[in-house]
């Protein structure tokens, strides 16, 4: 198996005794630390997306409320569609 980012010199493959030596637990470390930022990145990634998500629903409630305050007939007048009975 290779080291962080492919490196092949540095091998962390667990040998008949099980125990790692230090540089393979660095070499793990590494990666661990390497994984962590990723998945600090697509945290933040994920938390700016979802607030612009969040804007653009209200955005979008604000203006289906003002196209309903346009179109909505004025008071006393029946709405389009609406049978007047005599």
């Amino acid at each position: 198996m290779s080291g962080p980012n492919g490196d092949p010199s540095v091998s962390i493959e667990v040998g008949e005794d099980d125990e790692f030596s230090e540089e393979e637990y660095a070499a793990i470390n590494s990666m661990l630390d390497q994984i962590n930022s990723c998945l600090d990145d697509l945290e933040e990634r994920n938390d700016v997306l979802n607030a612009k998500l969040k804007d653009l629903l209200e955005s979008n409630r604000q203006a289906r409320q003002e196209f309903r305050e346009q179109v909505a007939p004025p008071p006393g007048e029946p709405a389009e569609g609406d049978r007047v009975e005599q």
